[in-house]
Parts: structure tokens; sequence; C-alpha cells
């Protein structure tokens, strides 16, 4: 079946698939996780069956192989030409989408699918909250509660990140960060050595900040291969928040070194109260503002439907 083009827009950059027909573009693609893997993978709050897997990335996978492929013969006619030898430059995944919306869990089933094709074993996964400035500079600032927002990250400290990978330096370090403490690990890094594949996950990673006279600019975007949005119906994701803050309440959050143990001793009633109060002032405000703005910049865009499982999938034509 030919699949409709994005949206029933004739001049859509996007070729539109629903779930049935993306799934046949798998082809012979094995499938190498099972029950457990998925188990392990899977975000808090979150249900991907391994249907899922089979239906949207095991397809995904078998297209970014092919991508990577062709990547790598690009670069390597490029060095031919200038009759050098071939360095060892990996191909970078940007994934994007709101908070809650499962960019996490999408992320770390990639990682584990392209982790298991022969010919690039190597594959690391790095999210942006690494990068997001220390609550003291936040606070001192006056941007704590723009945590997420896009001045709240060292922009500078990813650009440089992502541009060492891309020079092929062997050994790259990021920043950890702690969702028990809600703040960066001082003193503690990433290491990513001589990676193949190295997929970045963040809410802003499709960002493209205002731009300023007289400056030629990079965005983190410049070092992508290829991007993906993830999507869904903005109620669905509010409910995906409040859902998965209140499981927290009953797990991550009862640690008393959390930063929001505090939420523990209030009401259930109480505790959505605060979790809608959060997704009202803060999150759907950056997703209105900096987040979904970016939706149109990905070569791909999953589309989730209320249940958290993609039911259509928009592919950039070129």
């Amino acid at each position: 079946m030919e699949p409709v083009q994005g949206d029933g827009e004739p001049h859509s950059p996007y070729l539109d698939f629903s779930r049935q027909e993306w799934s046949r573009l798998r082809s012979a693609t094995p499938l190498t996780l099972d029950d457990n893997d998925l188990a392990e993978l899977r975000g808090v709050g979150e249900y991907m069956a391994l249907a899922e897997v089979t239906d949207v990335y095991l397809p995904l996978s078998r297209l970014l192989n092919i991508s990577v492929a062709a990547s790598r013969d690009r670069f390597a006619v490029t060095h031919r030409f200038l009759g050098r030898d071939p360095e060892r430059v990996p191909y970078i995944i940007g994934i994007a989408g709101s908070v809650a919306v499962g960019k996490s869990t999408i992320a770390r089933v990639l990682q584990a699918l392209l982790a298991r094709w022969p010919d690039h074993p190597r594959v690391d996964l790095v999210t942006t909250d690494g990068f997001l400035l220390p609550n003291s500079v936040l606070d001192a600032r006056g941007l704590g509660a723009r945590k997420g927002f896009p001045e709240s990250y060292d922009v500078r400290a990813l650009l440089r990140f992502l541009s060492d990978l891309k020079t092929g330096e062997p050994r790259v370090t990021a920043p950890v960060y702690s969702h028990l403490v809600y703040d960066v690990v001082e003193g503690e890094e990433i290491v990513v050595t001589s990676p193949d594949i190295v997929i970045v996950e963040g809410v802003n990673v499709l960002q493209v900040p205002p731009a300023r006279a007289g400056r030629e600019e990079r965005f983190v975007s410049d070092f992508f291969d290829f991007s993906i949005y993830v999507d869904a119906d903005e109620d669905d994701i509010h409910r995906w928040f409040t859902e998965r803050f209140m499981t927290l309440r009953e797990s991550a959050f009862l640690d008393s070194d959390s930063f929001f143990h505090h939420f523990t001793k209030l009401a259930d009633t109480e505790a959505v109260a605060v979790a809608d109060a959060i997704w009202r002032e803060i999150n759907a405000v950056n997703l209105h503002e900096n987040v979904a703005p970016t939706r149109s910049r990905a070569h791909l865009v999953l589309e989730k439907g209320t249940d958290h499982a993609v039911r259509r999938v928009r592919l950039r034509k070129n």
C-alpha cells in the first residue's frame, strides 16, 4: 500500500504511514529483544509491548542501519578523494519531545536494537539532563522554575561534546545528572569511547535559538545525522505526567535523599493538584513555546495514541 503524504497535504515534506504500513518495512529484520529485555528498558508508568517493537522499532532500526552504512560510505568517499585514511566518527541520532512522552524508553529500546546489529555494536546513549546548569546557578539567575527550558542548559558544553564526537575524539565525556537529587552531580561523568552510534535524548535538542546579527552560530541539531520527534496529544501527555508523578510518590520519592521526598507527605488529591500545577506552569509552557515548534525539523515523527502506543509514523522525504 502506498503511504499518503503527510496530513493529506500534497506538498508535505513527510510520507505518512499507518502503523500497519510502517510495520511492513521491517523486511527480514530479526527481533533481538524478549519480554525480559523490554521490562528493563521501560520507563516508569510506560508500557511497550513486543508487538510494538516489532511493528515500529524494528523497521526504524533497519532504516537507521541503512542510513549509518550510507553515512560511512559518504565519509569514506571524501577521505578517498583527500587521500586520507577514514577516521572513526560516530553517527548521531537526536530524540526530542515533551516531558513524559516516553522519549527515554524509546531511546533505550533503539540503543538495544541498534547494538545488536553486527556492524555497529557500540551504541551509547546520552541525555541532555547532564548539561543542565547546576541548581545553584539556575537559582542565582532566577531560572529555578525554568529547568528544562533552553536557557537552563550549558549549551556551550553540549556543543563542545557533540563537536568532539564529530571530530573523531576517541574519548569524550559528559556530565551526570541525578534525578534523585534533581541536580548535576559534581565530579561525575559519562565516558563515551570510540562509539559507532550515539543517541542524544532531550526535550529541546531540535531547538534553534533566535539568530544574533553578525554571528554565525551552530546548533545542537547541526550535529545530528538523524532526528526523531515523539509526539502525542497534549491531554494524553498531561495525564501520563500526572500518573508518573503519582507512581514516583510511591517509589523513588520515598527515598529520604530525594529532592521530591516532601511530596510523599501530601494527600493524593493534593499531590494531583501539585502535578497539575507543575504541568500547567512549567511543562506545558515549555512544550508550547519551545518543544512542539521543533517537530517539523525532525527526520521522523512518531505519533502516539492515548495508550502510549505509536499509531502513525511520518518520515521526511529528504
